[in-house]
């Protein structure tokens, strides 16, 4: 089976971001073993299976048939050595960082957003329970978040362009393993000082010239949502399983990032035509991919 082609956007913090009990859980994941990109897919796509297999069904992910969260599901972590992030004026760590799954969070945030755009025939077909309690729960779950945020965002089949703002496109880490092999892998880490000052500016610069919707509201997003970790953490974009759909020359020869760069550019020299001729190449690569999406 193929892993979730979904990417992801991530936060690795330093252990003393984190307030007891948080920082014990952490610690005993540590000792435990700890996921990697290779299998953290699966494992979400496991834990959103077993929600929905289990009797009765929970609602969320990662928690249990009383609607606790699951003591296994607080202790999925990817973990991130700082000697693996590129900075350019900044400081990350001390090690080890650690990104939790936030599985259960991050489904209580997908539901208020369902809740909010869905067709009431599609929220009735889908929930069981009472608009009201569904609603309330999905608040109570995010308001027990350290922080106030989730260390992962995702998007299915593509990557929104404005994330690219936040890498140097020479970073770029690649695996190129076979289309089915978990390893296979394209990624970029980057210092959440650095991550913050390139999507400031890109986004001072979108704001001037595109006016306050598109990728200027993702970049305000953006921004706002990595403000709410340590200043010494690192940020992670990662393919995820959209390598899948891609083949080893698409994977080698991907520009996306040198070309969202150059956007930022272009935008801050007014040159119409770069801009234009860039967004073009996006354009092409990434809309085979919105194709696929339209398919299924």
């Amino acid at each position: 089976m193929p892993r979730p082609f979904v990417a992801y956007l991530r936060v690795y913090e330093p252990l003393s971001a984190f307030e007891e009990p948080v920082v014990k859980r952490l610690r005993e994941a540590l000792e435990i073993g700890q996921l990697d990109y290779a299998t953290v897919g699966e494992r979400e796509r496991d834990m959103w299976l077993r929600s929905q297999l289990s009797q009765p069904p929970t609602l969320l992910p990662g928690e249990l048939a009383n609607g606790d969260p699951s003591p296994r599901a607080l202790r999925e972590i990817l973990v991130l050595d700082p000697a693996e992030v590129p900075v350019e004026a900044a400081t990350v760590g001390p090690g080890p960082l650690v990104c939790p799954l936030d599985v259960r969070a991050r489904a209580a945030a997908a539901l208020v957003g369902f809740l909010t755009s869905s067709h009431p025939a599609l929220r009735d077909a889908a929930l069981s329970a009472s608009l009201e309690s569904v609603r309330e729960k999905a608040a109570d779950v995010l308001s027990e978040l350290p922080g106030g945020a989730v260390h992962i965002v995702s998007t299915t089949w593509t990557v929104p362009l404005p994330w690219f703002t936040i890498v140097d496109p020479a970073q770029r880490h690649i695996e190129v393993a076979t289309r089915t092999d978990a390893r296979r892998q394209v990624c970029w880490r980057v210092a959440m000082a650095d991550a913050r000052r390139r999507v400031a500016k890109a986004h001072s610069l979108a704001e001037r010239v595109l006016g306050d919707q598109g990728p200027t509201k993702v970049l305000e997003d953006t921004g706002r949502w990595l403000e709410h970790f340590h200043p010494h953490s690192a940020v992670e974009l990662d393919y995820g399983g959209l390598v899948q759909l891609l083949d080893d020359e698409e994977l080698v020869e991907d520009t996306s990032a040198a070309d969202v760069n150059a956007i930022v550019t272009a935008l801050e020299q007014e040159d119409v035509e770069e801009i234009a001729s860039r967004f073009e190449r996006l354009r092409d690569f990434w809309g085979d991919l919105a194709v696929r999406e339209r398919f299924n």
